[in-house]
């Protein structure tokens, strides 16, 4: 299947995949051999955001990133509303045809949700977990309300995203903490993807649904105890503005008590793009101790 726009090769030399989904598809790397990790994405990135750590980690393990329907590569089906809950079930139905056991899932931004949203129902299918500058409940705090308002709204943020691709050409650079790595070709890569009005409409959806999926997003805390038991690392850019703050990172450590946490001074909100060195560690990490306990037990 040819590539709807072109990516740097040297940025991301990977090979496509594509599954049929309804009668869209869904976009994905899948990369090495080993214990498998899942990466899932926010708004409005997609698989290229964790280019760097693929690239690092494919001779150990299988890498698999997915695009969620209507961001990267991915062609979203007929009458889909690009909500969370929407591409929840459409990851769900991805690592079951793709039949993932025992992976170590890697979240950021609202892959949290997302993926947390499979997890609570799919406990015996992870081995491990690792959390970064995200969420997976209704959001508390007064600049992460005001920010769904302001760019998830009527007008302003509807035309914000779809006129002027707000979240891609603005948002994404000021979320990166060393501003050297934000260079042309990641530009071109994070903007790509949206070049119509009507392609930028799930960047707006994602905001938005900060407050409109308060119920699902409540469904979803009420079972995050049922993960406590999940080796995880929680790995926490602090220079993040969109909402995640230390408290954000504090309540995540007390739902997942097998945490070990890294707090990065030197990274934002694309924890992936400022140390993408950090996240291959954490994730050696998580292996390396879920590896233990299998020996030991």
């Amino acid at each position: 299947m040819k590539r709807p726009f072109e990516v740097d090769p040297d940025e991301y030399p990977f090979k496509d995949h594509y599954m049929p989904y309804r009668d869209g598809s869904i976009h994905y790397i899948d990369e090495g051999s080993g214990p498998t990790i899942l990466l899932l994405h926010g708004n409005p990135t997609w698989s290229y955001l964790y280019r760097n750590v693929v690239k690092e980690l494919r001779g150990e393990y299988r890498l698999i990133a997915p695009d969620y329907p209507g961001f990267g590569m991915s062609k979203a089906p007929s009458r889909y509303g690009f909500t969370p809950q929407e591409h929840s079930e459409a990851i769900e139905e991805f690592i079951r045809r793709l039949n993932l056991k025992d992976f170590v899932l890697v979240v950021q931004d609202w892959g949290g949700p997302i993926g947390m949203g499979y997890a609570v129902q799919h406990r015996e299918s992870l081995r491990g977990l690792v959390v970064m500058n995200t969420w997976a409940w209704p959001a508390e705090l007064l600049p992460m309300k005001l920010f769904s308002l302001v760019m998830g709204g009527w007008p302003l943020g509807y035309w914000l995203q779809t006129r002027r691709n707000f979240f891609a050409k603005v948002i994404v650079p000021q979320g990166i903490h060393h501003t050297e790595n934000v260079t042309a070709a990641l530009r071109k890569a994070y903007t790509d993807p949206f070049p119509t009005p009507a392609s930028r409409v799930p960047t707006w959806v994602f905001p938005r649904q900060i407050r409109k999926a308060r119920s699902w997003l409540a469904g979803i805390e009420a079972r995050l105890p049922g993960l406590a038991d999940l080796p995880a690392h929680i790995l926490w850019g602090t220079k993040d503005s969109a909402g995640f703050p230390p408290e954000a990172m504090a309540k995540w450590q007390g739902i997942l008590p097998l945490n070990e946490t890294e707090v990065l001074d030197d990274a934002s909100h694309y924890v992936q793009e400022d140390r993408p060195d950090r996240v291959a560690a954490t994730i050696r990490s998580v292996i390396e101790r879920t590896t233990k306990s299998l020996i030991t037990r």
